[in-house]
């Protein structure tokens, strides 16, 4: 994408095209699932899949292609749903964004005790400290991982914060999309 920052590597720069892909559809999104195909493999093994990509005539060799999949199943618990996931070798890694509320790590001492998981999510939503929160996280097979955090309320591509271990469950989790 044409306003996707230059990234240090292959996999930051696919974190933050996504993230830009996810920001342009708005907030309230479900989430959504990516494969990441090396870009140069993508050009030899389906040039016409390629050229439908508009990836033709770039000139990196070393990058990584997000390849959105279908629309994870509602209702279904996240976790639940990457637990069926395989993916075929032409599949690098993959990618996912998702939203949620996110409390400060000063709200956890006042967390009630006793809450069932639906009390818990409505007493995170009334919460006067909430916010809105957009993850993108990515892994490769060789268990490189990278992730992209996105504000509602400071919703602008320089105010993505983007690191190895933000949301080290979820990368936990795709990491195991790709075990036998």
């Amino acid at each position: 994408m044409s306003n996707t920052p230059m990234a240090a590597n292959p996999l930051t720069r696919a974190v933050l095209e996504i993230d830009e892909y996810a920001s342009g559809l708005g907030w309230d999104q479900p989430a959504r699932l990516f494969a990441l195909v090396d870009t140069a493999r993508l050009r030899a093994q389906e040039p016409a899949l390629a050229a439908q990509l508009g990836l033709e005539e770039e000139q990196e060799s070393a990058g990584l292609t997000p390849i959105e999949q279908d629309e994870i199943p509602a209702g279904n618990p996240l976790d639940e749903f990457l637990a069926t996931i395989a993916w075929p070798d032409a599949v690098a890694g993959c990618a996912l964004t998702v939203e949620r509320l996110m409390l400060p790590a000063s709200a956890e001492a006042a967390v009630p005790e006793g809450l069932n998981e639906k009390k818990l999510a409505q007493w995170v939503a009334e919460h006067p400290d909430r916010q809105e929160v957009r993850m993108t996280v990515a892994v490769l097979r060789d268990g490189t991982r990278e992730s992209a955090l996105r504000l509602r309320e400071k919703d602008t591509p320089t105010e993505v914060l983007t690191g190895r271990d933000l949301v080290p469950g979820l990368a936990e989790a795709l990491s195991a999309t790709f075990e036998d």
